[in-house]
């Protein structure tokens, strides 16, 4: 009997194990419904920033083709004009000249107290050519007045063109300066209370310490996950940024102004340079474009702190990391 009351005791929990199982696999069900939705409503939004940007693309392109055409025929009406001048100031030369020898000719003729047949002929000619040139130098003013208007439309509309252009290149900037924005909070929330990093206006400074042992350019396991933690908080931000959209991620190297004792590395030149060229690598194999990235050495020439303090020259010893434009 007392068997068979245990036995009666296990069958009456099964159900209760049951149920909640059932439970459980409804709440699944339900979260993982939600998680798609998420992803539904996040590509529809990505897909519609994505079509803004192309569109902005496509104009500035247009924008920069017709400013190239406006520049290229402003060119060629300054050249006509510039011909039209010198034709116009070879003509009003011939003019005077004739002007000057029809009126000592006809002084001449005057003088004299029979004019010939042939000599009246001659002022009759030298009269018509004198019409004749001062209705084709009317013409030319005329025309170096049309072209004149024409060039001064002409540069109203490259003024214009350059303006939009501008206007469309200052918005490019204030996209860098959004992303850069949202990157360096992001990596700030990643990296909070950790020691040795901290923001010095738009860089990240990661004392040396932090990431290399002393006189070495292989960075440690801690440096390494730093990095790590770095580059995927940038292959998020360098997912969202257009494509047209110049960036790129600089990381200098700097050294302390002590003579470096170390045989792998001539001066802190060759240390700097070679920090920055590994923090720069593995990046790369983490996934980051190498066209984003830029390794540069500053050896001991852009201290932050002046002093001869072993602290002094701890702050110099670092690695700055900076998103700027290309």
């Amino acid at each position: 009997m007392r068997r068979r009351g245990v036995r009666g005791n296990g069958l009456d929990a099964w159900p209760g194990y049951v149920d909640a199982l059932s439970t459980l696999l409804m709440v699944i069900i339900f979260v993982l419904l939600v998680f798609v939705l998420a992803q539904a409503f996040l590509s529809v939004a990505l897909n519609g920033r994505q079509s803004a940007l192309d569109r902005l693309t496509r104009e500035m392109a247009q924008l920069t083709q017709l400013l190239s055409l406006e520049k290229g025929h402003s060119q060629s009406l300054e050249y006509s004009v510039a011909t039209l001048k010198s034709q116009h100031i070879r003509d009003e030369v011939s003019a005077a000249t004739l002007a000057a020898e029809l009126n000592a000719d006809t002084a001449k003729l005057a003088s004299a107290d029979k004019l010939s047949t042939d000599s009246q002929a001659q002022v009759a000619l030298l009269n018509q050519q004198l019409a004749e040139l001062q209705k084709q130098l009317a013409a030319i003013s005329q025309a170096l007045d049309i072209s004149q208007a024409d060039i001064k439309d002409r540069d109203a509309k490259i003024t214009d063109l350059g303006n939009k252009l501008n206007l469309a290149l200052a918005d490019k900037v204030e996209q860098l300066k959004r992303y850069r924005s949202e990157f360096f909070g992001r990596l700030s929330q990643l990296l909070a209370h950790q020691p040795g990093i901290r923001v010095v206006g738009d860089r990240f400074v990661f004392q040396s310490e932090v990431l290399f042992p002393p006189g070495s350019a292989e960075l440690s396991a801690a440096g390494r996950a730093q990095m790590n933690t770095l580059a995927r908080t940038l292959k998020t931000i360098a997912a969202e940024i257009p494509p047209d959209l110049p960036w790129i991620l600089r990381v200098d190297g700097h050294a302390d102004r002590q003579p470096i004792a170390n045989t792998a590395f001539a001066t802190n030149w060759e240390l700097s340079s070679a920090r920055a060229i590994t923090v720069v690598k593995l990046l790369t194999a983490d996934g980051i474009n190498p066209q984003n990235l830029a390794a540069t050495g500053f050896s001991q020439f852009q201290p932050l702190d002046n002093g001869s303090t072993p602290e002094a020259y701890a702050r110099n010893r670092r690695i700055e990391l900076r998103l700027t434009d290309r």
